[in-house]
C-alpha cells in the first residue's frame, strides 16, 4: 500500500495543538473579539488539516501566517458590521493568566484600551503592528505573513507605531497598585458607598458601557466623577440578588466578573493613572462574554 497526501492525523493535531495558544493570541489581538478569533483558529485547523506535514519547514510560521491572513480577512468584514453596532463598541473580554499581567509588554497588548487605539488602523496595520510589538516577530517573517517586502513591513510598522503611540493614554502598569484600587472600587459600587466610590474615581474618569442593544447600558459614554459614580451604583443595584462577583485577570490585568450562576453578566476593566480611576471598560452585551464562561 502506498502512503497518500493526506496527513498523519495525530501528527496534525499534536503539531496544531502546541501552537494553538499562539494562534488564538495573535487572532485576538487582531480582532479584539474572542469569538471571532475562535473561528479564525477553527479555520486555521481546516486548511491545515489539508496539508502534508512532511513539506512544511516551519509549522509555526506556516500556522500563523494562515491564522493571521484569516484574522485580516475577518476583520475587514467586522469593521463594517461596527459601523451599526448599537452603543458604543468594546472589545470582548477575555481572562488572562499572571504571567500575562507580569509581562508589561503581553498584557499592554492585550488592554482593552490597547485594543481600541488598534482598532484605528487598517487590518494590515494592525496585523503587523501585533507580530512586531506583542510577539517580536522580524520584520522578514512579518513581510512574509502579510504577503509584503520586509521593507514595507518595517514602513507599516513603524507607521503604525507612531500612530498608537499618538492616541494612546499612558496608563498605570503596577499590578499592586492597580489591584489594591480594583478591591476598593469592587467593595464601595457592590456596596453603593457613593463616597467611597468617589475617592477612587479621577475628576475626568469616562465610563464607557457596551450592552450592543441587548442588555441596558448607556448609548453613549458618560464624563465626570459625579456621574460615573452614581452610574455605577445604579448599574449595582440592577444586578439579580444571587448574582456573585469575581476579582479576576482580565485582559491583562486585574477585573472583575458578574455571574448569576454559570452565567456571566457583565466585565469590567478598570485604567488607572496616577493611582485613579481614569476610564472604566463595562461590557454587558451577553454576545461578546464567551470567553468567561470558564471561570
Amino acid at each position: 500500500m502506498t502512503d497518500t497526501a493526506k496527513p498523519d492525523v495525530p501528527d496534525a493535531v499534536q503539531v496544531f495543538e502546541e501552537h494553538r495558544g499562539r494562534l488564538r493570541a495573535v487572532a485576538y489581538r487582531v480582532l479584539g473579539s474572542f469569538s471571532d478569533a475562535e473561528d479564525v483558529v477553527q479555520n486555521a485547523w481546516l486548511r491545515w488539516y489539508g496539508v502534508e506535514i512532511a513539506t512544511i519547514d516551519d509549522p509555526e510560521a506556516y500556522l500563523v501566517r494562515i491564522t493571521t491572513r484569516l484574522a485580516i480577512d475577518r476583520l475587514r468584514s467586522a469593521q463594517s458590521r461596527r459601523e451599526s453596532y448599537v452603543g458604543p463598541w468594546l472589545p470582548e473580554p477575555v481572562l488572562t493568566s499572571p504571567d500575562v499581567a507580569e509581562n508589561v509588554v503581553l498584557s499592554d497588548s492585550v488592554s482593552t484600551a490597547m485594543l481600541l487605539v488598534l482598532e484605528t488602523l487598517s487590518p494590515i496595520e494592525r496585523a503587523v503592528f501585533v507580530l512586531r510589538e506583542a510577539f517580536g516577530y522580524p520584520y522578514g517573517t512579518i513581510g512574509e505573513i502579510v504577503g509584503r517586502s520586509e521593507a514595507t513591513a518595517c514602513q507599516t510598522a513603524r507607521h503604525a507605531r507612531e500612530h498608537v503611540e499618538a492616541r494612546r493614554t499612558r496608563y498605570d502598569t503596577d499590578l499592586a497598585t492597580r489591584s489594591a484600587v480594583t478591591e476598593r472600587f469592587l467593595a464601595a459600587s457592590a456596596g453603593g458607598d457613593l463616597a467611597r466610590l468617589i475617592e477612587v474615581l479621577a475628576p475626568d474618569v469616562s465610563l464607557v458601557s457596551d450592552g450592543g442593544g441587548l442588555a441596558p447600558a448607556p448609548r453613549k459614554a458618560i464624563h465626570g466623577v459625579d456621574l460615573v459614580a452614581r452610574a455605577l451604583v445604579t448599574f449595582a443595584g440592577r444586578m439579580p440578588e444571587e448574582a456573585n462577583i469575581h476579582l479576576v485577570m482580565l485582559n491583562g490585568g486585574p477585573g472583575i466578573v458578574v455571574r448569576s450562576g454559570l452565567t456571566p453578566l457583565a466585565a469590567i476593566s478598570l485604567h488607572l493613572v496616577d493611582g485613579a480611576v481614569r476610564t472604566i471598560h463595562l461590557v454587558s452585551n451577553p454576545e461578546k462574554l464567551a470567553g468567561l464562561r470558564d471561570l
